[in-house]
Order: C-alpha cells, then sequence, then structure tokens
C-alpha cells in the first residue's frame, strides 16, 4: 500500500511554541489520519523533522510500503534528498530517525511543495500549538 504524506512543522517566535503535523492519504486521496505533536519550545526545523517523523512512522504502522512525501520545507526535503549537509547538530539525529524511518518502505519519494500545496498538515501544526497553549491557560 502506497500513502501520500504532508508533514509540516513551526514555531511561534523560533525558538518558540512548536509542533509538529502530518496527514496521510490513501492512493484515492481519501484522509486516513491526522497527526499533531505539540514540542513546547523549538525551532522551526525541528517542529518540521518532527512533522515529518510522526508521519512515517503512522504509515508504517498502517502497513504502508511505500510512501510519497510532500513538505514546504526546503531544507528538509534537500537534507534527506542529500543535496544539502546537515550542519546543525540539534537537526542530525532528527534526520538519522527519519532517514531510518524511510528505509523500512520498498519505495519512497520526498518533494519540496509550496506552502499553500500543504494546507493539511499545517492545520495539525496550529490545532496542536493552539491546543497547548489553550491548555495552558493565561
Amino acid at each position: 500500500m502506497k500513502l501520500t504524506l504532508f508533514a509540516d512543522g513551526g514555531a511561534r517566535g523560533n525558538p518558540g511554541p512548536a509542533a509538529g503535523g502530518a496527514v496521510l492519504l490513501d492512493e484515492g486521496g481519501s484522509v486516513v489520519a491526522e497527526l499533531g505533536r505539540f514540542l513546547g519550545k523549538a525551532t522551526n526545523n525541528v517542529a518540521e523533522y518532527t512533522g515529518l517523523i510522526i508521519g512515517l512512522e503512522e504509515a508504517l504502522r498502517r502497513g504502508a510500503d511505500a510512501v510519497d512525501v510532500r513538505m514546504d520545507s526546503l531544507l528538509v526535503v534537500q537534507q534527506l534528498k542529500g543535496v544539502w549537509k546537515i550542519r546543525h547538530s540539534g537537526l542530525k539525529p532528527l534526520a538519522q530517525r527519519a532517514q531510518d524511518l524511510l528505509a523500512q518502505f520498498r519505495g519512497w519519494s520526498i518533494e519540496h511543495v509550496p506552502r499553500d500545496g500543504n494546507a493539511l498538515a499545517d492545520a495539525q501544526v496550529n490545532r496542536a500549538i493552539d491546543d497547548a497553549l489553550d491548555a495552558a491557560g493565561p
């Protein structure tokens, strides 16, 4: 089974309150999972990698053997394609985790999409941040 993963991350402040989000679609384009994970204070790039990781974990949990990843983070896409080096030490373990997860698929691809093409995953990011901040109260 092949799934399409839209992954995103964001931080309000950078660093600031952050979350990763992911949406998985089946081959017919129907949503099969929506995920968001609040991270506390983190950077945008950490949040982007987190969105990817939680989406890949869920795709594997659902039995996918192939995944097409779509992200609006050019940094993450280019790093995972091996075009750009991973210089920031805090991103190296996240990139390694993503690579380890991708290696478990029979096939995978990753593409950069414009921000407006990633609205589903972006909504999960904002929902996770809003829910966490609302729960924390004033």
